[in-house]
Order: structure tokens, then sequence, then C-alpha cells
């Protein structure tokens, strides 16, 4: 890969352009924010870190995410766990605390390259799923109750067909937020995410005519119901 690395410190970047040429990556450092901003359009991944002597190091990450989908993991000297969190909000794909190991780097960047991988639909065509009177057609994206047809949004859809693929198992709002929504587990918290899935849990009932075809398993998640 091209991976633009953004170090102020001189010895630091060397040292880490040296390791990655070990993998066989082609390597570009910068010492600012300001370079960073004007050159990682033609990198591939970008290691920044974010304590930079220009530009706040969340904001360079902010912009980059702004303006591409480049993937970013992001170096924090703190080390406290705040540190971390304002790097990922910032749009980083993963945040580490400075310093680290290069192997351990190099199994995050494999991690972030897999999780960039186009993912599998949350729907396997030609699969139907039968609950009782409930019947979830993924093919055709058709749901009926009693075999009248109820017209679902997208992310209904998806919600409901998800719980009705794992009839046994209670699932998380983090989960549901994660797997249908794509929201990273680590910033699936707080009460707009937990509203997020409510609001669609509450309309899906309306629409199915019953509130037990979802049942909420009060301090955990939701799970299917049998209407």
């Amino acid at each position: 890969m091209r991976i633009l690395v953004v170090e102020a410190q001189e010895h630091e970047a060397a040292a880490l352009a040296r390791n990655l040429e070990r993998y066989g990556h082609e390597v570009t450092t910068v010492d600012s924010g300001t370079a960073a901003l004007e050159t990682f359009g033609q990198a591939n991944f970008v290691l920044l870190d974010l304590d930079l002597p220009d530009i706040d190091g969340l904001a360079v990450c902010r912009s980059m995410r702004e303006t591409g989908d480049i993937p970013v993991i992001a170096f924090a000297s703190g080390g406290t766990e705040l540190d971390r969190v304002l790097g990922l909000r910032a749009g980083a794909d993963d945040c580490i605390d400075k310093p680290y190991e290069i192997r351990e780097l190099a199994a995050r960047m494999e991690a972030v390259m897999r999780r960039r991988e186009p993912r599998r639909p949350v729907v396997t065509p030609k699969t139907t799923v039968s609950i009782g009177g409930l019947r979830i057609d993924a093919a055709s994206r058709k749901v009926q109750v009693h075999e009248k047809p109820v017209k679902l949004t997208r992310k209904e859809f998806d919600l409901l067909y998800y719980l009705a693929r794992h009839p046994e198992m209670v699932v998380t709002r983090q989960r549901l937020l994660a797997e249908i929504w794509e929201i990273p587990t680590v910033l699936a918290v707080g009460y707009q995410a937990s509203r997020t899935v409510d609001t669609h849990v509450n309309s899906l009932r309306n629409k199915l005519g019953r509130s037990s075809w979802i049942v909420t398993v009060r301090g955990v998640g939701f799970r299917v119901g049998l209407g």
C-alpha cells in the first residue's frame, strides 16, 4: 500500500517508515497537519499522530474523513481512554496508544482493511423465514402476517429479518446498530443510539399489528416473538 505517515518527530517517522517498508509498503512521511491535508489524497492508508505542531490532529482527521474515505489509524500520545474515543469520533478507523509494537500496528492495519471489504448483505437471497403467522421472503423483501402483506421500509425489513434469523437470541441495541446501521460498537451507545433502534421497533410493532412480534427483554435488548 501507499502509506502516509503523519508524525512530527523525525526519528519516530523514520523508524516507522523503515518498518513499514520491510512489510512491502511504499511510505511517505510528513511532519505537519498542513502537509498531511495536502498529500493524503495520494495515499491509500494514513497513520496519523494526533499531536501535531500546526493543526490539531483531530481536526486533520475530521477533514480527511469529510473529503474522502481513506483508512486512518490515529496515534494517541496521552494514553487515556478519552484520547482514543476522541480519535474514533473524529473519524479514525482505529486509535492506539504510543508507544506501540510494529507487529500490533500491522495487525490492526490488516483488520481495518478487512472491515472495509464489501460487506455481505444483511439479507441472504432466496431465503424465507416463517415464524407462526409471520413469513419473511428475503429474495423479494416481502413480509406477510397471516397471509396479509405488510409494507416496511428498508431498515425495518433488515431489522425484522435479522431478529427472525436469530429466533433464540436476545439481540442488544448495540449489536443491531452494528449489524443494521453499521455503526461501530464503540460509538453505538447513548440516548440517541437507543432511540434509533426503539423508534424502528415501535414502527415495526405497529405495522405487524401486535407488539408481541418483537419482545423487549428489559436491560438486554430484543428478540422475535410468536405474535
